[in-house]
């Protein structure tokens, strides 16, 4: 079988490229721009392999997606690329529509073309894989489960970028047969994760001993899904998903965001002891950002049902792994915090900056 993945260096796409390429019987062209939270060193350890090859090309040129389908011939497009991270979307909402509108509608125009070239078994099997979010359902109240048929709310630039793509996604499928599936999932964390995000920021600035900021009191609550789970939830996704369906992927752990922190903290406390005293100390408030949904969950019983997937990591198991790896892993965020990102408070609106 032959796999294209777009986003591939980035922080999910790299962990199922890592996966097709270890555990499955599968060539892999991995397609990623590169831009601030593109990593090849993320690939690192599938580089040499004789099944993979890397292509540096932006989704939204339409003849370098050409030439990444020639070069792939792919069987199944994973579409991962994408500008993902709400606080840039705040401040620079016009690089989510670029990304996550235009490039999808460039990949769907390409793989219609491609999948027309195929003989009728192989453009029956042929699959697209649209990769999203669950914030794309906006908030959810104390109680209650997003699931596949939940309406859409989005209210950040972020969130509303990738309704946009997956309605595309839709489209394509609905108008012109493409088939098409599309994976929503919860809040991922663990390795290679780039530090603007929530749980390897804290990792990172509590190692260093500079502030952890959390918005509002941190009472927001999100479902969280170990990063390894979801890859293998994707790719029994890309692989068993009936074409026109939607899946919801989560964690089944849902917790507020200082409770998270919190626990960070703590076992960062045994891990990496800091003389000063316990890394709570460093949790420090700050002022909510706009539009910050309050809480998130999936209810991912028709993944489980259909596709014989379920989470395999608990939270607890997750946190502990991920800041191992941090801790065993130095030498590759270093390098990125030596770069444009060092750990500043991003997605101030622009009456507060």
């Amino acid at each position: 079988m032959n796999i294209l993945i777009t986003g591939g260096a980035g922080f999910i796409g790299s962990a199922v490229a890592r996966k097709l390429v270890r555990d499955h019987a599968t060539n892999v062209l991995v397609v990623d721009k590169l831009t601030y939270a593109g990593n090849l060193d993320s690939l690192k350890a599938i580089a040499n392999a004789p099944n993979f090859a890397f292509m540096q090309a932006d989704i939204c040129d339409p003849a370098a997606v050409a030439e990444a389908f020639a070069r792939a011939r792919p069987d199944v497009v994973m579409h991962l690329a994408a500008e993902s991270h709400v606080d840039r979307s705040i401040d620079a909402p016009g690089a989510f529509i670029a990304t996550n509108v235009t490039g999808t509608y460039c990949l769907l125009d390409a793989a219609l073309k491609w999948r027309r070239t195929l003989d009728a078994e192989a453009a029956r099997t042929f699959r697209f894989h649209h990769v999203s979010t669950d914030e794309v359902f906006g908030a959810l109240g104390a109680d209650g489960h997003f699931t596949e048929t939940t309406p859409y709310a989005p209210r950040s630039p972020y969130s509303a970028s990738k309704a946009a793509s997956d309605h595309l996604v839709r489209a394509w499928g609905e108008t012109y047969g493409l088939p098409v599936v599309i994976s929503n999932c919860s809040n991922n964390y663990g390795p290679y994760q780039f530090p603007e995000k929530l749980i390897p920021l804290m990792i990172l600035n509590a190692l260093a001993g500079k502030a952890l900021p959390v918005y509002g009191e941190g009472q927001n609550v999100r479902d969280w899904i170990y990063v390894d789970d979801h890859a293998d939830g994707l790719i029994a996704v890309a692989r068993k998903g009936a074409p026109g369906h939607t899946y919801l992927l989560g964690g089944r752990a849902e917790h507020r965001n200082i409770d998270v922190v919190r626990t960070i903290c703590r076992i960062l406390d045994r891990l990496a002891p800091d003389k000063a005293g316990s890394h709570e100390r460093l949790i420090s408030f700050v002022t909510d950002r706009p539009g910050h949904d309050h809480r998130y969950a999936i209810d991912c019983a028709k993944i489980e049902r259909d596709l014989g997937w379920r989470p395999q990591t608990s939270f607890e198991q997750g946190l502990e792994q991920t800041v191992r790896w941090y801790l065993d892993n130095r030498e590759w965020w270093q390098r990125i915090r030596s770069g444009a990102y060092r750990g500043e408070r991003l997605g101030l609106s622009r009456s507060d900056a």
